[in-house]
């Protein structure tokens, strides 16, 4: 694990500036999941509020936290991020970095593990339909792959929505310049020295995107057709007939996080696996769709609960 550094409190008043704009925030596990191997994100407990204390610990590698971009009482953010992590991901950054500076944008290219991250900041909050209408065009006119968008790989933009209800989060990512649990490392932006406040200094510099200058980015622009969510699907009303089988009539959802219930696998609990209880996840637009991340597949599942899948046998 990298070595702890010292911040002070200027660095954390700094940070929080920059960085916080709603004062919720998950965690992320110092313990590697059993089956995955990888270190999840939480809410904590008690719904507690981001503090300019836990900024500090964050800082100083005593903790790593993720940071949500939507304030739901305005539906505005204070950044906007573009998340790389494939085969020439940084090649894409770049393109992307010197199209927006074209715009008079200074971005701030973040290294990750496996790609890098594209920050861009803004002055005041700006709405969060048009930074992701400004990044999606932007990437559509430089033929930037975007994840999802038929793609399996491709850039991914936080915040991942255009509005978050009151009582929901939206997608984290983490705060940077704290250190990556699974990595032990912290990852520094390029534009700067590799010490915490060269980094925040420089991060504190950068022009940051106006309201007014954004309403003339956008003028005229519509979301890509590819890239415009679908509606949630509401399934019929259960056939008696047909016996169709859904997962929600079979396991207890322990929480919903993002676009997904979580739950138990019930093949990994046949197993004496899954003790955290969140193997499973089901997508609530869709609860058809369901995925094991300990790897268990649909039959395992079904036969688990006592469903299996029944093959047609071929005349």
């Amino acid at each position: 694990m990298e070595t702890r550094l010292p911040a002070t409190e200027e660095m954390t008043a700094l940070y929080w500036e920059v960085f916080v704009n709603r004062r919720a925030y998950t965690v992320q596990s110092p313990t590697p999941h059993r089956e995955s191997g990888k270190h999840y994100y939480y809410r904590p407990k008690g719904e507690a509020a981001l503090s300019a204390a836990i900024i500090r610990q964050h800082l100083e590698g005593e903790i790593t936290i993720g940071l949500y971009a939507i304030n739901p009482q305005t539906q505005r953010c204070k950044w906007v991020t573009i998340d790389a992590d494939y085969s020439d991901a940084l090649g894409d950054l770049l393109k992307l970095e010197w199209e927006l500076r074209q715009d008079g944008v200074e971005a701030a290219l973040e290294r990750s593990r496996r790609g890098g991250h594209l920050w861009i900041f803004a002055g005041k909050p700006l709405l969060a339909r048009d930074c992701r209408l400004y990044i999606y065009n932007l990437a559509q006119r430089l033929k930037v792959p975007v994840k999802g968008a038929t793609l399996a790989e491709g850039i991914e933009v936080f915040p991942k929505q255009d509005m978050v209800p009151a009582n929901e989060f939206g997608n984290a990512l983490r705060g940077p310049l704290g250190i990556h649990r699974g990595a032990g490392r912290r990852y520094w932006f390029y534009g700067a020295d590799y010490t915490l406040e060269a980094q925040i200094a420089y991060l504190s510099r950068l022009k940051r995107i106006t309201a007014e200058e954004m309403a003339v980015f956008v003028a005229g622009l519509k979301m890509p057709e590819e890239l415009v969510p679908q509606r949630g699907i509401t399934l019929p009303p259960p056939d008696p007939a047909r016996r169709e089988f859904r997962i929600l009539d079979h396991v207890t959802v322990t929480r919903r996080q993002g676009r997904n219930f979580w739950t138990r696998c019930p093949a990994c609990a046949q197993q004496g696996r899954d003790r955290t209880g969140d193997n499973l996840a089901i997508a609530v637009s869709d609860p058809r769709k369901y995925r094991c991340w300990a790897g268990c597949t649909k039959e395992m599942i079904r036969a688990a609960l006592g469903c299996p899948i029944r093959r047609s046998i071929a005349s």
